[in-house]
């Protein structure tokens, strides 16, 4: 009997690879169309494209992604060491996202007068739900699907801190304190003393007594610590609302970590930026930002990425585009670039400088 481990995975690959292969069947199919319509209803062009679809991802299912997968699975030596990027999220921004974001703006240059059919926005929609589908799937791969969330399930690629342990550090009064009493003792160690009438030994004393952790004048402060992944339980009335799940958490960060880019391809299917030159930087700077999406959610890098592949150019864009075709986008975004910008530059670089750490500064 098929294994619940063989099932997961075939779930996985399948989802993966139609991950793969639809957003560039159905993108090549409304470009059909559009080639079509712009040689008088020619039949011929139609299925030419169509057949350019079929075996181009026939050649990067066979060449490519298979040969990865087989590679990937059998855990092969220089697959394993690499920790900081992932292999399959780059061979799928190569292999889907790219020809899609390039026939999207061929799209546009062809057709002189672009009309928005039925189709609407499905082709940007559905690149972006196939990436944030792969960047789920690689999260939660190694987690269970079944049971509770258990400590077992920290290896999900979730980022941020985990409170393991805490430890009291204890000052230097109090370790010459425990040094002095502990020098007492060694001076006394072999010295019986009488008390009411008996003898006893010091150390044996000591020795039965329960110890006393070290006097600690500093106790660690927990505010500024916080948990990422690790469920917390209530007893009270109210337990059933006091739950949470790392599994479930991260559909929750994936779509959240491309929302930024959803607003953006949004603004370029506006009908004025869409006939516009602006369509072509927008779209160009947009799959620079998904080269986050290779990088680890636990790897340090990602933060410096986040800001030079997205939140920079993104600001300058969208500060060009409301001069020129007014607030096309909402003026929150902008200012969120800005911001997650100028925070990362000072608490990064700034405050490390001589100038910045003096104490005496707030």
């Amino acid at each position: 009997m098929i294994s619940g481990k063989t099932v997961k995975l075939i779930v996985y690959e399948v989802l993966q690879f139609a991950a793969l292969i639809v957003p560039v069947i159905v993108i090549m199919e409304r470009f059909a169309r559009v080639i079509s319509r712009v040689n008088g209803q020619d039949a011929t062009a139609y299925w030419l494209v169509v057949a350019v679809s079929i075996a181009y991802v026939t050649s990067v299912t066979l060449l490519v992604w298979v040969p990865l997968k087989v590679v990937i699975l059998k855990q092969r030596r220089f697959i394993t060491e690499i920790t900081q990027w992932r292999p399959t999220a780059l061979a799928y921004l190569i292999l889907c996202t790219l020809p899609c974001f390039v026939i999207i703006m061929t799209s546009s240059k062809v057709d002189f007068e672009p009309t928005y059919d039925h189709f609407g926005e499905l082709p940007v929609s559905l690149v972006l739900f196939s990436l944030i589908c792969v960047d789920i799937i690689e999260r939660i791969r190694p987690s269970k699907l079944k049971g509770k969330f258990t400590n077992r399930d920290y290896d999900l690629d979730m980022s941020g801190p985990v409170l393991t342990n805490l430890e009291q550090v204890t000052t230097v009064s109090a370790q010459l304190h425990t040094s002095s009493h502990e020098g007492l003792n060694g001076s006394t160690q072999d010295q019986p003393e009488a008390r009411n009438g008996s003898v006893y030994n010091a150390r044996q004393d000591l020795a039965d007594s329960p110890r006393l952790p070290p006097p600690s004048p500093r106790t660690p402060n927990t505010a500024y610590l916080y948990y990422n992944s690790r469920p917390l339980t209530y007893s009270g009335p109210l337990h059933i609302l006091w739950k949470k799940d790392g599994r479930s958490e991260v559909f929750v960060e994936s779509f959240l970590f491309w929302l930024d880019t959803v607003e953006m391809l949004r603004v370029a299917g506006d009908p004025e930026v869409f006939s516009s030159p602006w369509m072509l930087p927008v779209y160009i700077f947009t799959f620079l930002s998904t080269f986050r999406f290779i990088i680890t959610p636990h790897s340090s890098l990602l933060s410096f990425a986040g800001v030079a592949l997205q939140d920079f150019p993104f600001c300058v864009i969208r500060i060009g585009l409301i001069a020129k075709f007014g607030f096309v986008t909402p003026l929150l975004y902008p200012l969120k670039n800005l911001l997650v910008s100028l925070t990362f530059i000072y608490f990064t670089f700034l405050t490390k400088l001589k100038i910045f750490s003096s104490q005496s500064m707030f």
